[in-house]
Formats: C-alpha cells, sequence, structure tokens
C-alpha cells in the first residue's frame, strides 16, 4: 500500500523561512505591495463580473418581450442559461441518462478519493490549493447528479408526451388537425399559444451555480495540474517529493472528468466568469495570510512565503497565469463547438 499512502517524510513540506507571526513579516513593502496586487484583481473580477451579470439580469426581466429578445446579439446570448442546458448533452442521439451515468460516476470516484486523502493526511490535505479544487469539482458533480436526475425526470416526461399527442402519430391515422381544430377570428393567437408551449425554461439559481462552479473548476483544474505536472513534478522530485498513485490521480482524474463532462454538456463558458475564477484564488491567498498571521507555520507553495525579496513579482506572475489556464478552457470550448458542429450539423444542439 506505500503506492497509495502519503508519509510525512515523502511529503513535499517546505522549509520554514521565518516566523509568519511577528509584525516585521507582514508591515514591510513586499507585503504591501502583494495586497495593492490582490486588491486590484479583486476589483477588476467584481467589475467584470457585475458588468455582464447587470446584462443577463436585465435580459432575463425582457423575457417575455419577443422584440427585446430578437435585438439581443449572439454574444449576448450566449450568457444566458436555459435550464435544459444542464443535463442535456450536446448530441440529440445521446440519451440524457447517458450524461447522468457519467456525472455519477465520477461523482463516486472523486468522492472515494477525497475520503480516501483526508483519511490518510488528515484534514491538513484541505490546507492546500489542490484539495480545495478537487473538493469544488466533487461538488460540480454532486450537483450535476442532481440536475441531471431532475431532467432525465423532464425528457421522459416530454417522450410520454409525445408519445400522445404527437402530430405524426395523427398524420399517419389520415386525421387532419387543421380540420379538427376550430377556426378562430384572430390567428396570431392560435400561433401565440403554439409558441408559449415551445418555450424552454429559464434556468433558475442553481442552474447558474452549476455553470459557475464549471468555469471556476475549469480554469482551477487547469491551473493545478499544469503546476503540478510541469513545476512540481520536473523541479521538485529532486528534493525527495514522493510521487505516488494518489498523488498522480489527484492531479490527473479531475481533468479527465472535467474534459469528459465538458465534450458532453451543453453549457455555455462566458468568458467574464473569469472573474469567479480570479476570486477563487483571492479567497485561498487571504485564507493562507490569515491563517499564517496567526499561528507559525510553513507555507503549502513557496511562492506565497513573502519573506523573499522576489514576492511581489511571484504574485504577479501567478495572477497573469490564470489567463493563460482559462484561455486553454476556451480554446477547448471553441475546438469542442467547431468540430461538432461541423460533424454532427443536424444533431448539435448547444446553441453557440
Amino acid at each position: 500500500m506505500n503506492f497509495v499512502t502519503f508519509s510525512s517524510k515523502g511529503t513535499w513540506n517546505p522549509i520554514m523561512t521565518s516566523d509568519t507571526t511577528i509584525q516585521s513579516y507582514w508591515l514591510n513593502w513586499k507585503f504591501f505591495v502583494c495586497v495593492v496586487l490582490i486588491i486590484l484583481s479583486t476589483i477588476f473580477s467584481s467589475l467584470l463580473i457585475w458588468k455582464y451579470e447587470v446584462l443577463v439580469s436585465s435580459w432575463k426581466s425582457k423575457r417575455n418581450d419577443n422584440i427585446e429578445i430578437q435585438k439581443q446579439t449572439s454574444s449576448s446570448a450566449s450568457l444566458y442559461l436555459y435550464e435544459d442546458e444542464t443535463w442535456k448533452p450536446c448530441l440529440k442521439g445521446i440519451h440524457p441518462a447517458w450524461l447522468l451515468a457519467f456525472r455519477v460516476f465520477a461523482f463516486i470516484v472523486l468522492l472515494v478519493l477525497l475520503i480516501l486523502t483526508a483519511t490518510i493526511d488528515g484534514g491538513s490535505v484541505f490546507y492546500y490549493y489542490t484539495q480545495w479544487t478537487f473538493t469544488s469539482v466533487t461538488v460540480y458533480f454532486g450537483l450535476g447528479c442532481l440536475l441531471s436526475m431532475h431532467g432525465c425526470y423532464q425528457h421522459h416526461k416530454k417522450a410520454s408526451g409525445d408519445k400522445v399527442n404527437n402530430v405524426d402519430g395523427d398524420s399517419e391515422q389520415g386525421i387532419d388537425n387543421s380540420s379538427i381544430l376550430p377556426q378562430s377570428s384572430n390567428p396570431s393567437s392560435h400561433d401565440k399559444s403554439q409558441q408559449e408551449h415551445f418555450v424552454r425554461k429559464h434556468a433558475g439559481i442553481w442552474g447558474y451555480i452549476f455553470q459557475i462552479l464549471f468555469q471556476i473548476n475549469a480554469g482551477a483544474v487547469m491551473l493545478t495540474d499544469c503546476a503540478f505536472w510541469f513545476i512540481i513534478v520536473p523541479f521538485l522530485t529532486i528534493k525527495d517529493y514522493n510521487i505516488n498513485l494518489l498523488t498522480i490521480s489527484m492531479h490527473t482524474i479531475n481533468a479527465v472528468f472535467l474534459l469528459g463532462d465538458t465534450a458532453l454538456n451543453c453549457l455555455h463558458f462566458p468568458w467574464f466568469r473569469m472573474g469567479y475564477f480570479c476570486l477563487w484564488t483571492v479567497t485561498y491567498v487571504i485564507f493562507q495570510w490569515i491563517v499564517h498571521a496567526i499561528v507559525k507555520l510553513w507555507w503549502p507553495y513557496t511562492f506565497l512565503d513573502l519573506s523573499s525579496h522576489y514576492a511581489p513579482l511571484c504574485y504577479l506572475s501567478m495572477a497573469l497565469l490564470h489567463i493563460p489556464c482559462y484561455g486553454i478552457f476556451i480554446l477547448i470550448m471553441k475546438l469542442k463547438h467547431n468540430v461538432l458542429s461541423t460533424r454532427f450539423p443536424h444533431s448539435y444542439q448547444c446553441e453557440r
């Protein structure tokens, strides 16, 4: 079992460079520069979210006005989310139950790995940004299971209704619907009633939370896995960093499952929600600052250590690294859209 278990000697425990509980550690120019960087990142992310979330809210208030909806640009339309987009697959030929099965399987595997890691390493495992992200991905798939269950029920109910009120079935029996339906003096009223019958339901609060989690996890998984495979593995293995099966799983399987869900789902990926990803990291950094101001501890990641003269440069580099990490996933979404919409033009049902 030593290929799974962690040992205190084998895992990465950075050397404590200085006492983080004394005032001189915090009251210096390096810390204040880092504070300015955090404040600027928070303001930029908040303004970005506020601007476009207000746009979505204003569109929701006008959703009953067909003229206003028609005036919306394609970029504005991509910000909006319908309820069925949280549970239906991107191709019509795939039953929603397959997406549900994938999410249930992913949730069980991730939950087992999370419990196993917490049992072996203890509560201190949540001291790392990797575990924050892994927990967030697990919550995402858990919520996705609930939404997919609801979606499968809605799909089954709609399919049962189609069997009863199927226009093609009536025509096959030689029944002409136009002769049965009463003629209305106002033909537009009948058209309007049919339009209302086929209006898609707009996503609720849980649908938007699910979408936001998807976008936070997309950037955070790219950040953690890229840092692990391109920084920790090449450079820290020479310092007796123990690479075992559980460590590899924690930095691989989350991306595999998230990419699998991305290939199957019908979720939007508006770029402005990178602000939530940035705020997620800012929250983690502030959490680390508070903990280290109270307790004398080593830093889980050396670039967070404020005793180094290069600390502001490290914080700035990590902030800028969010852009390519999030951009990679945007490119993945665009590649998915272009490939599937080209190869399956009549089956692809994601509105992008």
